[in-house]
This record gives structure tokens, sequence and C-alpha cells, in this order.
């Protein structure tokens, strides 16, 4: 199966990236959109998963990888709710801000631009690439 790549946001002060490398792993819970209910269902072992600080910073931060496919969130009153364990990879050499990615023209239709409120959103391979090439 190919590698497919994801964007995931948090606030820092509830839960950071610096909280996700110090626990190295993560259930990511708490998601109930159903837009991000369905991405966190399609993502797969060892798929790529960009960390972005929403909130003031504005930006990615470090990349992670799925490590757990979906399970029932625990956190959730609800049945069908879902989430995905994470870990992290790496930091990124430099955070790549919104209005970085706001003015690159080849990620103007970037999922994180075009609907900015949805907290889990795939990404293609081409705008994954050019991000990694703006953080280092």
């Amino acid at each position: 199966m190919k590698t497919q790549y994801w964007l995931v946001k948090s606030e820092p002060e509830t839960y950071s990236w610096d909280d996700l490398v110090r626990d190295r792993r993560t259930d990511w819970t708490g998601v109930r959109n159903y837009a991000a209910r369905l991405h966190l269902k399609a993502m797969a072992v060892g798929d790529g998963v960009y960390f972005y600080h929403s909130g003031e910073s504005k930006s990615i931060v470090g990349l992670a990888k799925v490590t757990k496919t979906a399970f029932p969130d625990k956190t959730a009153d609800e049945e069908g709710w879902v989430a995905v364990e994470l870990a992290p990879v790496q930091p990124l050499g430099q955070s790549v801000t919104l209005a970085q990615i706001k003015a690159e023209p080849a990620l103007q239709d970037m999922r994180l631009v075009r609907e900015s409120r949805l907290s889990v959103s795939p990404v293609k391979p081409a705008e994954f690439a050019l991000i990694a090439r703006l953080a280092k």
C-alpha cells in the first residue's frame, strides 16, 4: 500500500509537539468532526503526519508517523468516534508557518488553507515534499 500523508492540528497549550516527543507515543483522541473522523479511519501504519501548532504560532513544527490504525476513542461519549496512535519522527529544521504556506502558489489548494477548521486532513505527496523543502 502506498504511503499517505496527513496533517494534525493541536493547540500547543493543550498538547504540543514537545509533549509528543516526551511521551514518545500518543493516542490522537478527541476528534469530533465527521470529515476528520473519516481521515483518521483512512490512516495506515507508517503514514507520515505533519504536526501543526494552531493558535498563535500557526505553524507545522514536526513530523510524526501513524503507529496504530483507527480504534475506538476512549474519550468519546458516543460510539463511532475513533483515534489513532502517533509517534514523533523528527522536529522540522525550521517551522513552516501558515503565512509561508499561503504565500506558496503550489500550496493554495492544500486542505489546511481551504478547510482551516479541520483538525485532521490529508496532505498530497507534492504538498508534503514542498513543505519538507521549506522546513530545511
